[in-house]
């Protein structure tokens, strides 16, 4: 063998060397890549993670590929992590649902019965010490009590003021802003900022600002009923609640006479939900059962008028009428009122308009009665402007339900007179006795309280009365 061959054949060895050496290394990467994923018990087959990396033509490709199987990695982690956490948190939120209903039912069986027992009075005479205007005062006192421990309301975040968490505080429809502004502050005990723990749901949009922002002056209401179906289609994709009950722990609150009309956007916002309204006429769709009425309070700058506060004045102040009645001529009652008793005597000044120079409020003042006739629609502030000044409300409507009805007995601090009864008001007046007017002044003057709106608010007060009528009408929703 020459030179020549000798030093071709161990570079022909070396080459075959250097051959195996590299195959036996790729070998054992590949061995211990497999190795690697076998501890780390990925989800799926590592022949899928193999076809990613083997497939890779270059080295390019081969780092892209990388970066899938890491990505992938990630993706399987966080799967499993939520696989793990979804049963505890599942669980979690069915606990606190079930605390939710277990509690209620505790509710339900305290109310029934302090309702059914005969209660000593004193029980509940600090809270409630007048008893002849309640249905059931020891039902209420507990019923109050387990509220204040228990109601939890969740407001919705969704949406823009001033349609949404925002309203009017200083009109007619001041209820409706008031009570928005109590639900959107913070310190409220009755706010709660976790769902899962509500018993009802708030959504607090305002129809009277609806009205004045998207009401357009050709008759056209659409765009009311355009933005309810909106929110509630918007709150009902983005959280479960709204489709768990079809809206039925839910509820809207509106003073504006178009609160009905608005609420009409969605079925079971109309049907199912909790509609607390001014307007509460039962001919019109209004349920008793599970809406609840909302009181017309009119506020000046936010306040009560001066005239209507509270005073020893207002208490002694002489009442030289018999009854009085001034106001536009509109709807079904307030024409017959007007034909029978318009300007016809002088001991029941009626009028249409009252005069400029007389003052609305200084004739209720001096009334012993104040007729309270239903206009285009079933409620008026005429009526809680009579308990302000201490008129006797004389209640002139058809299938208006009242305020706090299911707990007040309106008989007790107010007349109601059938319509087809207006020609004999004069004759039901008169025929009430001295100590039945008494009677009826003084339990006015203590309901006073139940229809007043302080800030901040006080126990027993128009707010907490309202929360109340929802708490009762959630207290008859029964879920599973």
């Amino acid at each position: 063998m020459d030179k020549h061959q000798h030093t071709r054949l161990y570079f022909l060895s070396i080459c075959i060397g250097s051959i195996a050496l590299v195959f036996a290394i790729s070998r054992c990467s590949i061995s211990f890549f497999d190795y690697s994923l076998q501890k780390l018990e990925f989800s799926f087959p590592e022949s899928e993670l193999r076809r990613s990396f083997y497939n890779a033509g270059d080295e390019n490709r081969a780092v892209d590929s990388r970066d899938v199987v890491s990505q992938q990695i990630l993706s399987v982690r966080s799967r499993n992590d939520t696989l793990q956490s979804k049963p505890e948190k599942k669980k979690k939120k069915l606990n606190r649902r079930r605390t939710v209903e277990v509690g209620l039912s505790k509710a339900r069986a305290s109310i029934r019965e302090a309702a059914s027992s005969n209660r000593n009075a004193t029980l509940f005479s600090v809270d409630l010490p007048n008893a002849q205007v309640y249905r059931n005062p020891s039902a209420l006192s507990q019923s109050y009590l387990e509220m204040e421990k228990r109601f939890k309301v969740y407001v919705y975040e969704e949406g823009e003021p001033p349609l949404v968490h925002d309203g009017p505080c200083k009109s007619v429809y001041a209820v409706e802003g008031r009570f928005i502004m109590e639900m959107e502050k913070s310190r409220t005990k009755f706010r709660t900022y976790d769902p899962d723990q509500a018993h009802v749901y708030f959504l607090p949009f305002s129809v009277t600002w609806l009205v004045t922002y998207l009401y357009q002056y050709n008759y056209d209401a659409e765009p009311l009923r355009t933005f309810a179906s909106d929110y509630v289609r918007l709150i009902s994709s983005k959280h479960p609640f709204w489709n768990r009950t079809s809206g039925a722990d839910h509820f809207m609150l509106a003073c504006h006479d178009w609160g009905p009309l608005t609420s009409k956007a969605n079925e079971d916002l109309f049907h199912k939900s909790i509609r607390v309204m001014c307007n509460a006429n039962s001919s019109e769709g209004f349920n008793p059962a599970k809406d609840a009425t909302l009181p017309e309070i009119k506020l000046y700058g936010g306040e009560v008028h001066p005239q209507l506060r509270l005073s020893k004045i207002l208490m002694t102040s002489p009442r030289p009428h018999l009854a009085f009645f001034a106001g536009g001529v509109h709807g079904p009652v307030r024409p017959i009122l007007l034909d029978h008793w318009k300007q016809r005597d002088p001991d029941m000044p009626v009028f249409e308009y009252l005069p400029k120079h007389l003052n609305y409020y200084d004739f209720m003042r001096s009334s012993k009665f104040c007729f309270c006739p239903s206009g285009y629609e079933v409620a008026s502030p005429r009526l809680i402007e009579a308990i302000y000044s201490e008129c006797i409300p004389v209640i002139l409507s058809v299938n208006f339900v009242l305020p706090f009805s299911d707990i007040l007995r309106w008989e007790t601090f107010s007349v109601q007179v059938d319509v087809s009864e207006i020609p004999r008001l004069k004759e039901i007046l008169t025929s009430i006795s001295d100590e039945k007017y008494q009677s009826l002044k003084r339990n006015l003057r203590y309901v006073r309280r139940h229809f007043e709106l302080n800030d901040p608010p006080k126990r027993y007060d128009a707010f907490h009365m309202i929360l109340h009528s929802i708490w009762l009408r959630r207290l008859n929703l029964r879920l599973t």
